[in-house]
């Protein structure tokens, strides 16, 4: 069977477009992918961040599976410190009533922003660094599992006869992947954040899972940041977009995708040179042949069952372009119905 594919979307906008644009064009990516064979579409939550329109997951997600029909529709994630785990678990299983077994809860522990925002969202919330304690107590709305002396006891997650969808955490070390593995939960390690890593934290995941009732095997997603273009020279164009985006980010200067012009053209110094190559080690960039290639040996390499591609492009055309191009080198038509049917 080929490598199953799915989709990480940030919503990026790009310089020039205005922000609802960037919105509708996840509803059109992910369509776009359902009909090219990817397996999941998962929307990120970033907050106070100018190229990243995705400060409401649980929104896109019902926008998402509503504009589609099979695909797999998730949060990739939700970051639960900014929530309400009771908010959470009913916000999901509403979204599970309205497109049953189509929906993913993807949880991570990051506030997806500042430490600034990340005050704004929560104003001192109890318990809002206590991932582990937000995540069980998650999981005891939904099914019943506070003890009678819980002031919880008698609150559940309504509408309480509908399944809570598959949870997944999200991780970039082998924290999550222990947390993972310790609830029974699917794994999706961040290699765009932390590209060595990945094996390790699978290992441990696979090494301590305790089967659920919810998922009784391990499966274990690998999350990749990648162009693919007709030509390899074309995507390293195209990728310049999200490595000069990600240079000003981390000197404080956030704001929309430059184009791959500008990109080109930036005088970088000799930090920003060094940092950019850095960066372009975590991509996989190239033609489509190169990329299927390089994603099958990541994915054999760490054990993973399945790869999350998140593609940044300025050009809402060749972003589609690059997934249509790795859809076909990869041959996903034939596994996403299989995926997806698995994961129900």
């Amino acid at each position: 069977m080929s490598l199953p594919l799915s989709v990480l979307d940030l919503t990026p906008v790009p310089s020039g477009t205005p922000s609802a644009e960037a919105v509708r064009n996840s509803l059109d990516l992910a369509r776009t992918a359902e009909r090219l064979g990817y397996s999941r579409h998962w929307v990120a939550e970033h907050h106070n961040t100018p190229g990243m329109a995705c400060p409401a997951p649980e929104v896109m997600v019902g926008q998402v599976a509503g504009a589609t029909e099979r695909i797999r529709v998730g949060s990739g994630g939700v970051m639960l410190p900014n929530h309400s785990p009771l908010r959470v678990a009913e916000a999901f299983r509403v979204l599970e009533a309205l497109h049953p077994g189509r929906i993913d809860l993807g949880l991570g522990r990051a506030p997806g922003t500042d430490a600034v925002t990340a005050y704004a969202l929560r104003r001192g919330a109890p318990g809002a660094d206590d991932f582990p304690g937000q995540l069980a107590e998650l999981l005891a709305f939904a099914d019943g599992g506070f003890p009678e002396d819980h002031p919880f006891h008698r609150v559940a997650a309504e509408p309480r006869d509908v399944p809570l969808p598959p949870i997944w955490i999200l991780g970039s070390s082998d924290y999550g992947a222990r947390v993972a593995a310790a609830m029974g939960t699917g794994f999706a390690f961040a290699r765009h954040l932390n590209p060595r890593g990945a094996a390790e934290a699978m290992r441990r995941y696979r090494a301590g899972f305790r089967p659920s009732p919810a998922m009784a095997e391990p499966h274990a997603i690998l999350t990749v940041s990648g162009v693919c273009a007709d030509a390899a020279e074309r995507a390293a164009f195209l990728a310049g977009s999200l490595g000069l985006g990600v240079i000003r980010m981390r000197q404080g200067r956030p704001g929309p995708l430059p184009t791959p012009e500008e990109a080109a053209a930036h005088r970088y110094t000799p930090d920003e040179a060094d940092q950019l190559r850095r960066y372009r080690r975590a991509q996989v960039v190239g033609d489509p042949g190169s990329v299927a290639a390089e994603l099958a040996e990541l994915a054999e390499a760490t054990g993973a069952d399945e790869v999350m591609v998140m593609t940044m492009v300025h050009d809402h055309r060749a972003r589609l372009r690059s997934y249509e191009l790795l859809a076909r080198a990869v041959g996903v038509a034939q596994v996403g119905a299989a995926v997806s049917a698995a994961s129900g």
